[in-house]
């Protein structure tokens, strides 16, 4: 079980509104949190963050010295902190600047205002994340299996990866398109593929229907990670033979439970 609850977790929260973080804090109090730090820019956040890292930064998208896009970036960039989990809050909706922040690993985004469930489940995934919680597989001895993690962004794979070790699992390759993974497929023998969706070169669609024509490959579970939601999208995405869909950023428990029904079908 994961070796942290939510009364336990430390906070950090970064939010340029006085009245906006009594608010928040409010809801992380109601949620049982107790541990909650503030800053109200870039440059205060960074430096609490050096001096204590959190378990967990709450941010705002825009600051007066910048955004939560630079203030995210300065962390990854820190060796140290680079896994450091990272909760957005805000009301853009706009999907070209949310973007950026799907395709760093962040824990979850929320809407401006959100309701408890929203925050209850993202300091859950934020748990899942620190934590370890071995998966019970029915046919399969989880450290050995084999896991193919495809996508373009290095941070989003490093996440995946983390979710998964969380879980038990220890054999990973890489690839950072849909064409470097058919060249992988070609030498290694991988149990799953976990791949995201739009990627140059070779989408994660055009990936999977490789996969599906493929008669050595046609029964490799494939789970699709996409920050993309229309029906349109969905339809392609369904017909080309993916057995698991999720969102991204995604909650660790959904990508729990979708493991367990991929590799229990046997």
């Amino acid at each position: 079980m994961s070796s942290l609850c939510v009364s336990e977790l430390d906070i950090l929260l970064v939010e340029p509104s006085a009245m906006q973080r009594k608010i928040m804090i409010q809801q992380l109090q109601d949620e049982k949190v107790m541990a909650i730090d503030t800053a109200a820019n870039v440059h205060e956040a960074l430096e609490k963050i050096i001096r204590r890292p959190p378990d967990l930064v709450i941010s705002a998208l825009h600051f007066e010295d910048g955004s939560a896009a630079a203030l995210l970036g300065a962390i990854r960039r820190i060796p140290a902190l680079s896994e450091l989990p990272f909760m957005l809050v805000s009301s853009e909706t706009r999907k070209e600047q949310l973007e950026v922040f799907k395709q760093s690993g962040v824990v979850a985004i929320l809407p401006k205002p959100f309701t408890r469930q929203h925050l209850g489940s993202a300091l859950n995934a934020t748990l899942d994340i620190l934590g370890q919680d071995e998966v019970d597989l029915e046919f399969y001895d989880v450290e050995s299996l084999r896991v193919l993690v495809v996508d373009d962004s290095r941070m989003a794979r490093k996440l995946i990866r983390r979710v998964l070790s969380n879980l038990g699992i220890e054999n990973f390759f890489e690839a950072c398109d849909g064409s470097e993974a058919i060249d992988l497929l070609k030498r290694e023998t991988v149990d799953l593929v976990v791949t995201d969706y739009n990627m140059p070169e070779v989408n994660g669609v055009e990936l999977t229907e490789h996969i599906r024509h493929s008669e050595l490959l046609a029964h490799l579970p494939v789970m699709m990670v996409t920050s993309e939601a229309n029906e349109a999208h969905l339809s392609q995405v369904a017909h080309s033979g993916v057995n698991a869909l999720t969102d991204k950023p995604f909650e660790p428990e959904t990508v729990k439970r979708l493991l367990v029904q991929l590799l229990n079908q046997d």
